[in-house]
């Protein structure tokens, strides 16, 4: 497994994979990995015959007041469970390799559903995703990049600039990976206490409460999201930022669920905010 620090290192890996005739998959990530990147990585190693993974804390999809100094950075650890599942290549930049002085190119979405769910919450983020996730995909010369569903509205936001942009790139999402207790995976879960660990429980648990009910029969999109915020409103130390339920993989508004539909919510326990969603129809 080769370690490559810079742009010239990865552009020289991805040319000779390119020469040689080799699928080429993509995994970024920002490191602290879990289970649900390792799944991705395995995901992308049955499909490609090359794989890279991104290990990069991308500042420019940070707001002001968020958590890029405080955030996880394990990469020695990370290089091990990657060496586990098989990766060919890390790209592990120094911010001002990707962002050299003078640099002043970014790539913005304007969509429909890029101003919903974590866009609405987080005024610049999608900026950020499109931008590195671009230079990552043209550097690496990628044919396949592996994204996870927990992520669900970034995944339709790099669908869009990929098929805008005409990039020949084939997005694959990949289902969430889950603890026992049910807890989506999240380098994010790191910042919390054990108690704040099963208050974060909430989350899931609200979400299987509106799938049963769904399956039972509810289609109204208010009746589902009251399903969920009743449940959330009984931990005490969990704060809605917002529960929605829209088309997939549109983001439209619906009253009832008549297809594929994305029911996404936004919870902070203590300081830490998570995010979870599972799809319904």
């Amino acid at each position: 497994m080769k370690i490559l620090r810079t742009v010239a290192e990865i552009t020289e890996f991805a040319k000779a994979a390119q020469q040689a005739g080799k699928v080429i998959g993509l995994v970024p990530t920002m490191g602290a990995l879990h289970e649900g990147h390792l799944t991705l990585m395995r995901t992308a190693r049955e499909k490609c015959d090359v794989v890279i993974a991104s290990v990069f804390v991308n500042p420019v999809q940070f707001g002001p007041n968020e958590d890029y100094d405080a955030y996880p950075r394990r990469f020695e650890e990370d290089c091990q469970k990657l060496e586990s599942v098989g990766v060919d290549a890390i790209f592990h930049p120094e911010p001002k390799e990707m962002y050299p002085e003078g640099y002043g190119t970014y790539v913005n979405v304007e969509s429909a559903f890029t101003g919903k769910l974590c866009g609405g919450q987080r005024p610049g983020h999608f900026r950020g995703v499109a931008t590195v996730v671009t230079k990552l995909m043209n550097l690496s010369r990628a044919q396949e990049a592996f994204f996870g569903q927990k992520d669900a509205q970034q995944v339709l936001v790099i669908r869009r600039f990929v098929k805008d942009l005409n990039i020949q790139v084939n997005i694959n999402m990949v289902p969430i990976v889950r603890e026992e207790s049910g807890l989506a995976r999240s380098s994010r879960n790191a910042y919390l206490s054990p108690e704040e660990k099963t208050a974060a429980l909430v989350l899931s648990r609200s979400l299987k409460k509106a799938e049963a009910a769904y399956e039972a029969g509810e289609k109204s999109v208010e009746a589902l999201k009251k399903v969920v915020r009743e449940e959330i409103a009984t931990e005490p130390m969990a704060v809605i930022d917002y529960v929605e339920l829209y088309s997939f993989d549109e983001l439209k508004e619906i009253e009832t669920v008549n297809g594929e539909s994305l029911l996404a919510i936004a919870v902070k326990i203590g300081k830490t905010r998570l995010i979870d969603n599972i799809i319904l129809g």
